[in-house]
């Protein structure tokens, strides 16, 4: 299964300006190596959380499950997720988002989330979230 690997690497993007430098051009070449709607859905959960962690006052978040509440909805270079949750410092939160991306899928053209409210933890385990 290709997804924790991967999201070591949308995570190494995240991690701050000199390792991202660093480790960009790494990253392109394996996220290239993707299928296009793996690469799709990835590229997207890693903007979710990039601006997320900039534009969100204390949030930082470290995982994300883009079909958690509900499936996703892909064409072939645009994502919806209406059901996605992200975790920050132990808590879940509850997201949406819409994401279009270039014609290989590598580049975000436009990007919409909202944030929710705080996902109970008595509904962790029935919508894959973990500790």
């Amino acid at each position: 299964m290709l997804r924790p690997a991967v999201l070591v690497l949308a995570a190494a993007g995240l991690a701050g300006p000199s390792l991202a430098a660093d480790n960009n051009a790494a990253i392109q070449r394996q996220i290239a190596k993707l299928d296009p709607q793996t690469r799709m859905e990835q590229r997207c959960n890693g903007k979710a959380m990039g601006s997320i962690s900039r534009e969100k006052k204390g949030m930082a978040p470290d995982e994300l499950v883009a079909y958690a509440f509900a499936d996703t909805v892909k064409s072939e270079h645009a994502m919806k997720a209406p059901g996605a949750a992200f975790r920050s410092k132990g808590k879940w939160y509850h997201l949406s988002y819409t994401c279009h991306t270039t014609d290989d899928n590598l580049s975000i053209i436009s990007f919409d989330y909202k944030v929710g409210a705080v996902v109970p933890r008595s509904e962790w385990s029935g919508h894959y979230l973990v500790p």
